[in-house]
């Protein structure tokens, strides 16, 4: 993509989402980014990229392109994190459901 070099699209159950060539989906990494910040409120921004590096495996260079791409299209990226966020709360809502029943 011009725009936006080192970013490819993936289709998926999702539909279309953009992700890092060779790497994750955008929206992985700005979750990352956003539970780094969340856990680290004091890094600078070089700070939560290098954490998100070394917790991650994904090269700062890869999640500085993340970022970009995440400012030019909030939305989009956004909406993906919900829909992950709303499946891993069924999902984990359904463990318990079925611990509950099988443990009283």
């Amino acid at each position: 993509m011009a725009e936006h070099p080192g970013v490819t699209f993936r289709d998926g159950e999702s539909g279309r989402r953009a992700g890092l060539a060779g790497g994750p989906d955008v929206w992985e990494v700005i979750r990352a980014v956003r539970s780094a910040r969340a856990q680290e409120p004091t890094l600078d921004a070089a700070g939560i990229v290098a954490l998100v590096s070394e917790n991650t495996g994904v090269p700062g260079r890869l999640i500085r392109i993340a970022i970009d791409y995440w400012s030019s299209h909030p939305d989009e990226v956004d909406a993906e994190i919900d829909t992950a966020d709303a499946a891993e709360r069924a999902a984990v809502e359904s463990w318990n459901r079925r611990r509950n029943l099988l443990t009283g």
